[in-house]
């Protein structure tokens, strides 16, 4: 029991860094939350135009899934993957520092993907891209690859990568929310397309 909490804190305290933040504001662009879709994560860093800076806010939230679930799998095993998975991605979804209000997760969980198992991880990213490339809609790509993530734990991985897929999909269609009342209305924007203010894109 306290291997597993402290697994849990370890990954919310990983996840729940807010690097797209951090990173504007470093590089003088003032807060994230105030422009485009007020998200944190690498697709609003990317619309300030500032490409490297989208680049470095994606690689580094995917990194902050990676390390706690690789620290974890080395002092608690494979329960400590679990833990540390859920908890990063709680942390990046749901940040103390900013009053639990974060970004979609979508970055870090796959991050937590690769970390707990990376064939898991490439198979759901090429779900995303073929999905991405056929029907341009980046949360649909999304949904898509996490809801065939445990599907493809449950293949190519163990019990304990199962269920963090499954939290992690429970998660990312949570905070996709709004994305699916847009889908489901038709009016989602698609890859290429400016996005109005409201339209929280995953990150």
């Amino acid at each position: 029991m306290l291997d597993s909490a402290l697994c849990l804190l370890l990954g919310y305290l990983f996840g729940s860094i807010p690097f797209g933040l951090l990173l504007t504001r470093a590089a003088g662009l003032g807060d994230i939350r105030s422009i485009g879709s007020g998200n944190i994560g690498a697709t609003n860093v990317l619309r300030t135009g500032n490409k490297a800076l989208a680049a470095a806010t994606l690689l580094l939230d995917a990194a902050k899934g990676a390390a706690p679930v690789l620290i974890a799998g080395w002092f608690a095993g494979r329960d400590g993957v679990m833990w540390a998975g859920i908890g990063a991605v709680l942390g990046h979804a749901f940040p103390i520092w900013l009053g639990f209000r974060g970004g979609k997760a979508v970055a870090t969980a796959y991050g937590v993907l690769m970390a707990a198992a990376w064939p898991v991880g490439i198979a759901a990213g090429a779900i995303w891209l073929a999905t991405a490339a056929l029907l341009r809609i980046s949360s649909l790509a999304s949904l898509a690859s996490f809801a065939m993530a445990p599907i493809l734990a449950w293949l190519f991985a163990d019990l304990a990568v199962v269920k963090v897929a499954l939290v992690i999909a429970v998660l990312v269609f949570i905070r996709h929310h709004t994305n699916i009342r847009r889908l489901l209305a038709g009016s989602e924007p698609r890859i290429g397309k400016k996005a109005t203010a409201s339209a929280a894109e995953p990150g």
